[in-house]
C-alpha cells in the first residue's frame, strides 16, 4: 500500500471539490436548520472548517461540514437550554462545537481512535435508524408548511404537524415532493448529478418569480463568517458529556466509508489523523459562528465519483463555499419547504430497520440491544446522547455476561474424558469453568483420565490458570489424572509459571 496520499492539488481535485461545494451550499443550510439555528450558520460551518480539515487529514476523499446525525446530537444537547434560533443558542452551538474539536484533538494526540471501536454494530444499528426516523420526523411540520409549536419535541411537533392539516400549504408540501423527487432521481442518473443544486435552484426560482408566501429562509447575512470567542463557558460543564458523545459518534458516522475506500483504493488511512482533522474543523467551526461537524457520506462519495485525488479537494470546497458567503443573500427567498425535502431525500433511506430485523436472525442477545438503543433513541429525545450511552452500557454488559460462562464440550473415550474448553478465562468466568468441570468429573464413573484442551481460550489471566491448577490438584486428590493440553501461545508463559505446562508449552500438567 502507498504510504501517503498524492499530496498536490490537481485539476480533479479543483473540479471534485466544486462539484461537492454545489451540493454542500444548500445542505449546509438544511442541516443548520435541523440543529435549530439559522441556515447561515450552517454556511459558516462549510467554509472554514473544511480548510482547516484539508491540512491534517488522512483520506484523500473525506468531505468535512455539517451532517443530519452531528445536527440532530447538536439539537438534542441544546434545545433544552435556550430558544432555538436566538443568538444566545447560537453561542451554545459553536461552544459545543469546541468541546467536540478539543476532545477530537485529544483523541488524535494521544493515539487513541480505537475508542470508535467501543460501539458495537448492533448499538449503531439501532440508534442510527432512530435517529433518522426522528431526522424525518423533525422534518414534516416544515415539508406540510406547518408551523409546529416550538416548545414541543421532535415526535410532537411531527404529529401535530400531521394531525393539522388546516395548517398545510399546498406549495410547500409540491415543493418538498419535487426536492425529494429530484435529489432521488439525480442519484439514480447518475451520483454526479447534483439534484440537491438542483433543487435548491428550481425552488428559490419558484420562490422569486411566484412572490411565495410561505416561510422561507430569510435574512442570510453577507460576507465572512465572524470570528468571536464570546461563548457562555459557563455552560461548558453541561455541555461535557453531550460534546464526547458527538466526537464519537459523529466520527464513526463519517469515516466509515472512507476507511472503506482507502482499502479498495489501497491508499493510506490513519483514525488518528481523522480525528485531528475533524477535531480542528469543530475549533475553527466554533470560532467562526458554526456548529458540530462532521465526515459526510453523500459528499464523501460524490468526491470520490467526480475525481478527487488528494485531500485538497475538501479544501477546494471550503474556498468555493467562502467565496460564495458576499451572495448568499440571494439565498433568503428559498423556501425551508426545500430544505426539509433535503434532508428527507438524504436519510429516509435509513429509517427502515433491515439492519435491526438481520440482526434478530443471526444473534437475538445483540438484536435485544439493538432494539433498546432503538427505543431509547425515540423515548428519550431529544436527549438522544442518553441513549447512545445506554447503548454502550448494554453492549458492554452482552459482551460481560457472555464472557462469565466458558463454552465446555466433552466427550468420553474409554476410561479418558476429553474436555474441550472455549471462550475467555478470567476471574469473572473461573468459577463457572470450576463448577462444570467438578460436575463433569462426579458425573462420569471410572474415570482414570481428564485432558483438558484449550486450542478455544482466546485469553486466560491469573485467576484462570490457577482454578486449572486447583482442578489438577482435586483430580489428583480422587485419584484422577488431569492433563492440560493445546495451550495457546500467549498463555504458555503464565500456565508454566503455576506448574500445569513445560516453559515450551508443551507436556502435561506436572503434579508438585
Amino acid at each position: 500500500m502507498r504510504s501517503t496520499p498524492p499530496e498536490r492539488l490537481s485539476w480533479p481535485d479543483v473540479l471534485a471539490g466544486l462539484s461537492v461545494a454545489l451540493v454542500l451550499i444548500p445542505q449546509s443550510m438544511a442541516y443548520a436548520e435541523l440543529a435549530g439555528l439559522p441556515p447561515h450558520h450552517g454556511l459558516y460551518a462549510a467554509g472554514l472548517p473544511l480548510i482547516a480539515a484539508a491540512f491534517l487529514a488522512s483520506s484523500p476523499y473525506l468531505q468535512t461540514g455539517p451532517v443530519a446525525l452531528t445536527g440532530l446530537l447538536t439539537l438534542g444537547a441544546l434545545q433544552s437550554l435556550e430558544p432555538l434560533g436566538t443568538v444566545e443558542y447560537a453561542k451554545l452551538a459553536a461552544l459545543l462545537a469546541l468541546v467536540v474539536g478539543v476532545a477530537r484533538i485529544l483523541v488524535g494526540v494521544l493515539n487513541a481512535g480505537w475508542v470508535v471501536y467501543l460501539m458495537s454494530h448492533s448499538m449503531m444499528a439501532g440508534f442510527v435508524s432512530a435517529a433518522a426516523a426522528l431526522i424525518v420526523a423533525s422534518q414534516i411540520p416544515g415539508a406540510l408548511g406547518g408551523a409546529a409549536p416550538i416548545e414541543l419535541g421532535v415526535l410532537q411537533r411531527a404529529w401535530h404537524g400531521v394531525t393539522h392539516p388546516g395548517e398545510w400549504e399546498a406549495a410547500a408540501i409540491g415543493l418538498t415532493a419535487f426536492t425529494i423527487a429530484v435529489v432521488v432521481v439525480s442519484a439514480r442518473i447518475h451520483p454526479r448529478v447534483p439534484g440537491v443544486f438542483i433543487a435548491a435552484t428550481v425552488g428559490l426560482a419558484f420562490s422569486v418569480s411566484t412572490g411565495y408566501t410561505g416561510v422561507t429562509v430569510g435574512e442570510i447575512p453577507s460576507g465572512l463568517p465572524p470570528f468571536s470567542l464570546d461563548l457562555p463557558w459557563e455552560m461548558l460543564p453541561t455541555l461535557l458529556i453531550p460534546g464526547l458523545v458527538i466526537s464519537v459518534i459523529g466520527f464513526a458516522e463519517g469515516v466509515s466509508i472512507s476507511r472503506v475506500f482507502a482499502s479498495e483504493d489501497q491508499q493510506y488511512w490513519n483514525a488518528d489523523r481523522e480525528f485531528l482533522s475533524k477535531g480542528m474543523a469543530n475549533v475553527v467551526a466554533a470560532v467562526t459562528s458554526g456548529l458540530p461537524v462532521g465526515g459526510s457520506l453523500s459528499r464523501t462519495s460524490l468526491n470520490r465519483l467526480a475525481g478527487a485525488k488528494s485531500r485538497w479537494s475538501g479544501l477546494v470546497t471550503g474556498v468555493a463555499v467562502l467565496a460564495f458567503l458576499p451572495f448568499a443573500p440571494v439565498l433568503s427567498a428559498l423556501p425551508r419547504a426545500v430544505l426539509s425535502g433535503i434532508i428527507i431525500a438524504a436519510i429516509w433511506k435509513l429509517v427502515w430497520p433491515r439492519d435491526l430485523v438481520r440482526v434478530w436472525r443471526i444473534s437475538p442477545i445483540q438484536a435485544l440491544v439493538a432494539w433498546v438503543t432503538f427505543g431509547a433513541t425515540l423515548v428519550m429525545a431529544p436527549h438522544i446522547d442518553r441513549a447512545i450511552l445506554l447503548g454502550i452500557a448494554l453492549s458492554a454488559a452482552v459482551h460481560l455476561w457472555r464472557e462469565l460462562k466458558p463454552t465446555v464440550v466433552s466427550a468420553r473415550t474409554g476410561d479418558a474424558l476429553m474436555v474441550d474448553v472455549s471462550g475467555v478465562l478470567w476471574f469473572g468466568s473461573a468459577a463457572a469453568l470450576e463448577d462444570s468441570l467438578l460436575e463433569q468429573i462426579a458425573d462420569e464413573p471410572n474415570l482414570q483420565r481428564v485432558v483438558v484442551r484449550c486450542a478455544g481460550l482466546g485469553r486466560i489471566d491469573l485467576s484462570g490458570a490457577q482454578v486449572l491448577r486447583d482442578m489438577v490438584d482435586h483430580a489428583r486428590r480422587v485419584e484422577i489424572e488431569l492433563t492440560v493440553t493445546d495451550v495457546p501461545d500467549h498463555a504458555v508463559r503464565l500456565l508454566s509459571a503455576v506448574g500445569l505446562v513445560s516453559a515450551s508449552g508443551t507436556g502435561s500438567a506436572q503434579e508438585s
